[in-house]
């Protein structure tokens, strides 16, 4: 089997790393990838929808999976489709619990999903009225796609009008902000949960939890994460049955009854408030760093899981997980998250402990090869360290071990990843 990853970031190499273990599959290519993702197989310089199915077809790629959002809101599935080939994602249609805020929460409302009270205006005069009937931290939320930067907790209504109105009037977002959703302010623990779905059927992976935050102690500006465990021990059996029965099946069911049934990634995020998941957002992509950490426990072959789910037959897949843990530590560049850094060569030392050797490896994300031939820090995210162990403390371990293998100028990192946990 051929498979094309769409994507550049840690995501799609981690998705990358896994197919390349798997004996079913023979060639690898990367639209665009990164300057690592050469080494899992050959990246290729389109970007056009139709450019890369017609390459997808001229070359007999037996699956495409798309990594990132993006290409998924702009219909890169309804293009592959229209043509007869297989793809793993949702319809433009479907990934609309991502591409708009309002669409996602108004959806959960009409499946009673459980969420956070809100509204969704246009009108700075409704949102101030809303704002004054909540309590402060209040949550402000642009309707488009900001990169995951488009959610504002306020701490004071003060605050939150000034956040919807620089929203509103496209100063924030730009167009991704000219309608908002306002609403309350979740207290309790967030979890971050994946269903593959083939329109009707799904697989749970383990729930993984991520850190946002830049600095430790989840001190700090927001990032596009910092790191993340799987699977945690926040989750017990019971949540697990409350998100299968109030959230992924009436979800599923009612994508269906919408007409757009929904293939891809379900991510969930979910905050548990006094034993009872509520949902906090839809995506419709892996989370990155959470990807990073549930690929190496997949214990049966990736490519299964992806195309039985693309094909509508995940009923007569065996998906198995091994009974470990995983921690990933993304190293950032010198001036993530506030700006661009400059190149640094990534040096990495030889592997020589036992107790790394198969049980770590590196998930490369902002990186891009030189002329020289050698890989330079280029991006805000570099790369992910990932450990797996027994235990969560083993796999804490081994992946800041490995971190100290990892050199470049500037890099920075938590020290404190899966704290929650232990």
């Amino acid at each position: 089997m051929d498979v094309l990853i769409i994507g550049s970031g840690g995501r799609e190499y981690s998705i990358g790393l896994a197919l390349k273990k798997d004996e079913k599959v023979e060639k690898i290519y990367f639209a665009p990838g990164n300057g690592a993702t050469d080494e899992l197989g050959e990246n290729l310089n389109i970007s056009d929808f139709n450019a890369l199915a017609d390459f997808v077809e001229a070359n007999g790629v037996d699956l495409t999976i798309v990594g990132p959002e993006a290409p998924l809101v702009e219909g890169i599935v309804d293009v592959f489709k229209a043509r007869g080939l297989t793809i793993f994602g949702p319809t433009a249609k479907a990934a609309q619990l991502e591409g708009s805020k309002i669409f996602m929460k108004n959806f959960l409302a009409r499946h009673n999903v459980p969420t956070a009270r809100y509204i969704e205006t246009n009108l700075l005069e409704e949102a101030y009225k809303f704002i004054n009937t909540l309590e402060a931290p209040i949550v402000v939320k642009a309707d488009g796609l900001c990169g995951g930067k488009g959610v504002i907790i306020a701490q004071s209504r003060d605050e939150a009008k000034k956040a919807a109105g620089e929203m509103l009037s496209g100063n924030s977002f730009g167009e991704a902000g000219t309608s908002i959703v306002v609403e309350e302010f979740l207290d309790g623990y967030e979890l971050s949960v994946f269903a593959i779905c083939d329109g009707k059927d799904y697989v749970v992976l383990p729930a993984a939890q991520d850190h946002k935050r830049l600095l430790n102690n989840d001190e700090g500006p927001n990032t596009g994460g910092m790191g993340a465990y799987a699977p945690t021990p926040l989750v017990n059996d019971e949540i697990y049955a409350k998100l299968d029965e109030r959230v992924i099946k009436p979800t599923l069911k009612g994508m269906e009854e919408e007409g757009m049934p929904f293939t891809g990634v379900l991510f969930i995020g979910v905050m548990v408030v006094k034993g009872e998941p509520i949902i906090l957002e839809y995506n419709v992509r892996f989370g990155d760093p959470e990807c990073e950490e549930l690929m190496p426990l997949l214990k049966s072959p990736a490519s299964e899981l992806f195309y039985k789910a693309a094909v509508g037959d995940l009923k007569s897949a065996k998906i198995e997980f091994y009974d470990k843990y995983a921690v990933g530590v993304v190293m950032a560049s010198k001036d993530y998250p506030y700006k661009s850094s400059e190149p640094a060569e990534i040096i990495v030392d030889d592997i020589h402990h036992p107790d790394l050797e198969g049980n770590a490896h590196i998930s490369y994300a902002g990186v891009s090869r030189g002329e020289d031939g050698k890989l330079y820090a280029t991006g805000g995210r570099v790369l992910v360290c990932v450990g797996l162990g027994d235990s969560i403390a083993e796999a804490q371990k081994r992946a800041y071990m490995l971190v100290g293998q990892v050199h470049f100028a500037g890099k920075q990192c938590r020290t404190d990843i899966a704290y929650q946990a232990l």
